[in-house]
């Protein structure tokens, strides 16, 4: 078994026997234990009461985190002519057609969020089994799939995250930087979860939200009142 280092096993003893905490609480656990040599993603996980194998049960959508996310999100856009030029001036990394495609093909993915216009997707859905698997598919389910690509892209830039019910019946996000203050994070964490609870689909049945845990790239994790995430 791998020896723990000295960080490690000290962030670990800080969380023995805490569970169940507020936000507030666990964010001060977090953040004092935060010490690895790069600013730390806090990170948020829902376990929910669903399976997302079943078409009716499956969480999907967008939030934009009222202080962001603290994190550079590079933007790739599918389109042509003027919303090509509209997307460049909006800020998109990287733009293009089929030349993007066959970027892509060729296992060059150099971006965090790809936008597409409607016309587009035919040439999109041929990556389908590439971008697919990285939740990274153009979808106007969650507005990026339209023809508003300024609004997209600035959204994207400004602290709009996705989220995606796993096979497990999980969702995971990061919700902002150890450096940020305490009342920000808490901010991002409970829009984050308001989201999540609009999302609840039809098909949900019983406990829908079954646990809140919040973590630190290089921390462990710690458990939070489901009733403090949503501000009850």
């Amino acid at each position: 078994m791998a020896k723990l280092g000295k960080r490690t096993r000290a962030a670990r003893e800080a969380f023995v026997g805490k569970e169940n905490l507020s936000v507030e609480d666990a964010l001060d656990l977090i953040k004092a234990n935060a010490t690895a040599k790069f600013d730390e993603t806090v990170e948020i996980a829902l376990n929910l009461g669903v399976d997302p194998r079943h078409a009716d049960q499956m969480v999907r959508g967008v939030v934009t985190l009222p202080n962001g996310t603290g994190k550079t999100v590079r933007v790739a856009v599918f389109a042509r002519g003027a919303k090509a030029d509209e997307a460049q001036a909006a800020g998109a990394d990287i733009v293009g057609a089929e030349d993007l495609m066959e970027t892509i093909q060729g296992g060059t993915i150099e971006f965090d969020r790809c936008i597409a216009t409607p016309d587009m997707m035919p040439i999109v859905g041929r990556l389908g089994k590439i971008l697919g698997p990285r939740n990274l598919m153009p979808n106007p389910k969650v507005g990026t799939v339209t023809m508003d690509i300024k609004a997209a892209v600035e959204a994207a830039k400004g602290g709009e995250v996705q989220f995606k019910a796993e096979k497990a019946g999980v969702v995971h996000s990061g919700v902002g930087k150890a450096s940020f203050s305490a009342e920000q994070l808490a901010q991002n964490i409970r829009a984050f979860v308001d989201a999540v609870q609009k999302a609840k689909p039809t098909g949900a049945k019983g406990t829908y939200m079954k646990k809140v845990s919040l973590s630190s790239t290089m921390g462990p994790g710690v458990s939070v009142s489901v009733d403090s995430a949503t501000g009850n």
